[in-house]
């Protein structure tokens, strides 16, 4: 466990840096982020590296006994690259180049900027690969399957396409490119999807376009790492994420590196309306879940944001310490903060760090120095792991589709999982976000929402999970389209009405509409969004609409299904009913539950198979106060407590 900053050594006199070094070694950082985008710095000419400044900064670094995480600068090539090569810069959807002059402009598939970024990966590898106070590498930064139009990538897509396919007639089919006279006679005239809206064009094309541009930063990542473990083989290698517009397949591009490295910026204005998620623990879950491993946040919430966008509210006292807390009670190792000070030049400047325009620590810096001390008493978990009997299954591909193509008015993807996350997280569960190719076995119960593309190995493993006794959720828009993102010809929800035991007779996109369900035992909760008519075949109904055309018919099913059980969800509700239908599912699994928990509290457990260790956070603006079974030892405040009393925003420890 341990506590880190990014630092931007090209952007500060070098008068600063042993006291800044000097600085964070006092308040207890252990880990220091650099270089991500120093390339003209340390190519400050074509061929003529540079490296002296960078040897000083982590010389530095090392007296203070501060390790380093070192990045490949290659999010920034320098103007003298762009302007010697303009060929390298990303074209737009509108067949233009994209303007310079900020960040991330290249495109990954060129190969002149690729052997530029391979020289400068190999030369940095070549100089620090015997130097110990590199402890690990990031690939780049906050990469993306970036769209790019340029002629590279149009050739790239349509060689991608004719491997895959073979002939422009199964491309024809597979697209269905009859409709609107989009059939293709030559591979020449295949183009990537352009300006228009995606909703407008051909989904089977936008999802293949997706799968290659994320492809393509997949092997970005590769060939960049295979650079770094040529020279340095032991050294551990990641690259940093967060939820983007054009976000990659997180499970693929991961694989290529050793750990998960995500950039955690919470809300810091908490929502009136109970039902608005504002937890970062969901994203943090599903950060966990990509290698079903413990991760880090390369970049943490340091104070108020601004850059692109007008700035964000100062962070409450005890966010600074509390969101940091939350993600290592979530499996994050490492906490690393952006940034160590706040720039006094660039569009970055009103995003701010722990040290201010001003140079003089405050309370948001008391409050960091705070938490490094809190996370020194953590050690003896240092090898503990989430442990989770519940896994939601999240699919890149899906997210993707439901982009593309919109289905209702306030309907979405990620809103989905969260309904059952933030039900599961309320009694104090641990959650797993995974991929629907994981292994299933281990949880009691499985939540696949709108799993809207059917991939055979997906329904296959899902399958065999309920037919070896597992409890499955479904929801609705499951099974309407299959893996080429076209509508199957088949009542819903298609390759799974077997397992749910029951089918989809009509459904009714209501929108921001509400209606009413009524379960078997006469509660009734209010729906929106989507409908789902069902009729029942094995299954039984769990509950029913109770108003509209459709009253009376069901609208939720159970179905006993060799030795498991699976229930299908045809509608969305509101909280109430998720945080019922999630309590009975624990209670009928045998998975303990924690009732009565105060609002905004998060309860999770780390465990080294021996100790189990509890975290208690306050993620709400009111106090908090929790009754304890039994006397359990605060890890934080070294005594035994019976009681648990949290400030907003607050976080204990106790070992169970």
């Amino acid at each position: 466990m341990k506590i880190g900053v990014d630092y931007y050594p090209e952007q500060w006199d070098k008068s600063l840096w042993s006291k800044d070094a000097e600085m964070m070694a006092r308040t207890g950082v252990k880990t220091v982020r650099i270089a991500e985008f120093a390339w003209s710095r340390l190519e400050p000419e074509d061929g003529r590296f540079d490296f002296a400044w960078l040897d000083e900064v982590i010389g530095i670094f090392s007296h203070f006994g501060l390790e380093t995480v070192l990045c490949t600068p290659t999010n920034c090539p320098p103007l003298w690259l762009y302007e010697a090569h303009p060929e390298i810069i990303q074209t737009g959807a509108d067949g233009k180049k994209i303007q310079t002059g900020i960040r991330g402009h290249r495109c990954l598939n060129s190969p002149v900027f690729m052997a530029y970024a391979k020289r400068i990966t190999e030369e940095m590898a070549k100089h620090y690969a015997s130097n110990p106070s590199v402890v690990a590498w990031q690939i780049d930064n906050e990469l993306e399957a970036y769209p790019c139009c340029c002629d590279v990538c149009k050739e790239g897509f349509r060689s991608y396409l004719t491997e895959k396919y073979d002939t422009v007639e199964n491309i024809n089919k597979v697209f269905g490119n009859s409709v609107w006279s989009g059939e293709y006679s030559n591979i020449t005239q295949i183009e990537p999807p352009t300006a228009y809206p995606k909703a407008w064009q051909n989904p089977a094309l936008c999802m293949e376009y997706y799968r290659f541009t994320s492809d393509s930063t997949v092997k970005y990542v590769k060939v960049l790492s295979s650079i770094i473990r040529r020279y340095n083989p032991k050294v551990k290698i990641t690259t940093n994420t967060w939820f983007c517009e054009n976000m990659p397949d997180f499970y693929k591009m991961f694989d290529e590196v050793d750990f998960v490295s995500y950039d955690n910026y919470p809300p810091v204005r908490i929502p009136e309306n109970p039902d608005e998620f504002y937890s970062h623990a969901f994203h943090l879950d599903l950060m966990r879940g990509i290698k079903q491993d413990n991760f880090w946040v390369m970049e943490q919430l340091s104070g108020p944001t601004g850059s692109w966008a007008p700035m964000a509210p100062s962070p409450k006292p005890n966010m600074i310490k509390g969101y940091a807390l939350q993600a290592i009670a979530h499996g994050a190792d490492a906490v690393v903060h952006f940034r160590w000070r706040t720039a006094l030049t660039g569009a970055e400047m009103h995003w701010h760090g722990i040290l201010d325009h001003s140079n003089v620590p405050g309370r948001r810096f008391f409050e960091f120095a705070e938490l490094c001390k809190t996370v020194s008493k953590l050690s003896i978990m240092r090898n503990t792991k989430i442990v989770s009997d519940v896994a939601i299954l999240y699919s890149p591909e899906t997210e993707y589709a439901f982009k593309v193509q919109p289905q209702t008015e306030g309907f979405y993807y990620f809103e989905q999982l969260k309904y059952f996350h933030s039900a599961f997280t309320k009694y104090g569960a641990n959650v797993d976000v995974v991929s629907p190719d994981a292994d299933l076995s281990a949880y009691k119960v499985v939540i696949a929402p709108s799993l809207y593309l059917n991939k055979k190995s997906e329904t296959e493993n899902i399958y065999r999970y309920v037919i070896n006794g597992g409890t499955l959720v479904l929801t609705a828009r499951t099974g309407v389209k299959d893996k080429h993102n076209n509508c199957i010809m088949d009542t819903l929800p298609t390759v799974f009405k077997e397992l749910v035991g029951a089918e989809v007779t009509e459904y009714d996109p209501i929108g921001n509409s509400e209606q009413t369900i009524m379960d078997f035992s006469g509660k009734t909760f209010k729906c929106k969004q989507w409908c789902d008519i069902l009729k029942l075949s094995t299954a039984r109904a769990y509950a029913e609409y109770a108003d509209s055309y459709y009253r009376c018919c069901p609208a939720i099913t159970v179905n006993e299904y060799c030795k498991g059980i699976a229930y299908y969800v045809g509608t969305v509700c509101k909280m109430d009913f998720y945080e019922d239908f999630v309590g009975k599912l624990m209670k009928q699994n045998g998975i303990p539950r924690l009732k009565g928990l105060p609002k905004g509290v998060e309860v999770t457990t780390r465990t080294n198979g021996i100790d189990e260790y509890i975290f208690f956070f306050n993620n709400s603006e009111q106090n908090a106060s929790i009754g304890l079974p039994k006397a359990m030892y605060s890890i934080i405040d070294s005594t035994g407590k019976e009681r648990i009393d949290l400030k907003p925003f607050e976080m204990e420890i106790v070992r169970k």
